[in-house]
């Protein structure tokens, strides 16, 4: 999961038909397929041609015909409720609307463009696939079909812009939650908006386990629309390994059952409903310290990216009640609205320390009136 597979797939929705008659493990006969289906072999094996961009696996043996050794476990809608009824409730889960694709550009994107159509909060869209699925600061999203839980969440706010500080943090928390709730015990966050574990290979301990890209729309005083987009790894498989240049981990390297895809689609969807109900009366506030308690590198030395380009080092030390980082410095205490965060070994000397003044630190909290845009929430439309 974390950023797409570099080859884009050109599966059709064929492909998908097809491998959903695979789903067994077991050989197919490529004529027995096609009579199925209506069509002839040479379709089906047009079809079945690039799956391998999807990162599956696929046997063709003359004679037997077609197997996935790997079945990827296949979302769907009605099972997604089901078990959201059975861990939420029938009321939460007939409020959300969900839907599940087999391949699009991106669940964010769409979901954007059904939020301006007056989507109602609560509107769900997951897809197997994603072609151009994205992360924070324009990153690619990495992820074989099945590999990955990618999905993207509405979410309506009476509050304006302004007041969804610490929104990302705050979803982070639901997102931990639930996957504790699944065994997941090791998983932490990393401010603003990463998921942490230890890495399949056993070399690190903050390697990511997915990851959080908030949207939003509206104005300032509200009403605003947030669509939450989130992607967690299921497995790691060796070609989505070779693509990532940091350390990456996956629920089967942290549990000794992973859970089924659309019990965790649940899950997930359960703690953050949760969540966002509270958040929108409480603000951050309510979620402060249990944040602080999952942080990963809580107390930890560490090199910050701001956005001006330049870099600050220092101790973390907790976040505010809006979510901002507070970093300890050889100048003191510092408030970090937007950035980038690294683990690494500090330097206490003052010259490799600087301040900037594009207004992403500051001394004191941010105004009430102040968007900040990073950590939490990148703005369309405003």
């Amino acid at each position: 999961m974390n950023y797409q597979v570099s080859s884009h797939s050109s599966a059709s929705p064929l492909t998908f038909t097809v491998l959903r008659l695979l789903v067994d493990g077991k050989f197919h006969s490529g004529e027995i397929l096609a009579q199925q289906l209506g069509m002839s072999r040479a379709s089906v094996n047009n079809a079945l041609r690039e799956v391998d961009k999807l990162g599956l696996v696929l046997y063709s043996v003359r004679g037997k015909g077609y197997c996935l050794p790997n079945p990827p476990q296949w979302l769907r809608a009605d099972i997604v409720r089901h078990c959201l009824k059975q861990q939420a409730g029938e009321k939460i889960a007939s409020s959300m609307q969900i839907e599940i694709f087999d391949n699009i550009p991106s669940t964010n994107t769409l979901l954007l463009q059904r939020a301006t159509q007056g989507a109602p909060s609560g509107s769900v869209i997951a897809a197997e696939w994603q072609d151009s699925g994205r992360g924070r600061l324009g990153r690619k999203w990495h992820s074989g079909l099945g590999n990955a839980l990618t999905f993207s969440l509405l979410w309506r706010f009476e509050c304006g812009l302004s007041g969804l500080s610490g929104l990302s943090l705050a979803i982070g928390v639901a997102l931990i939650r639930a996957l504790h709730k699944c065994g997941a015990y090791e998983a932490q966050l990393k401010w603003p908006n990463d998921i942490l574990a230890k890495s399949n290979d056993g070399l690190s301990k903050n390697a990511k386990l997915g990851g959080v890209l908030l949207e939003a729309q509206g104005d300032m005083l509200g009403p605003s629309a947030v669509v939450i987009g989130i992607g967690i790894n299921i497995t790691a498989p060796k070609f989505f390994l070779a693509q990532i240049e940091q350390p990456v981990t996956s629920l089967v390297d942290l549990v000794e059952r992973v859970p089924e895809r659309n019990f965790l689609l649940a899950a997930l969807l359960a703690e953050l409903e949760g969540v966002l109900q509270q958040f929108a009366t409480q603000g951050f506030v309510a979620f402060h310290k249990e944040w602080e308690r999952y942080h990963a590198l809580q107390g930890q030395k560490v090199t910050l990216s701001v956005p001006d380009g330049s870099q600050v080092k220092g101790i973390t030390r907790g976040v505010t009640d809006n979510g901002a980082l507070v970093l300890e410095t050889v100048r003191g205490m510092q408030i970090i609205n937007a950035g980038e965060i690294n683990a690494g070994e500090i330097n206490t000397s003052k010259n490799n320390i600087r301040e900037t003044n594009v207004g992403t630190i500051n001394s004191a909290p941010a105004s009430k009136h102040t968007i900040k845009m990073s950590p939490r929430i990148k703005v369309n439309g405003s």
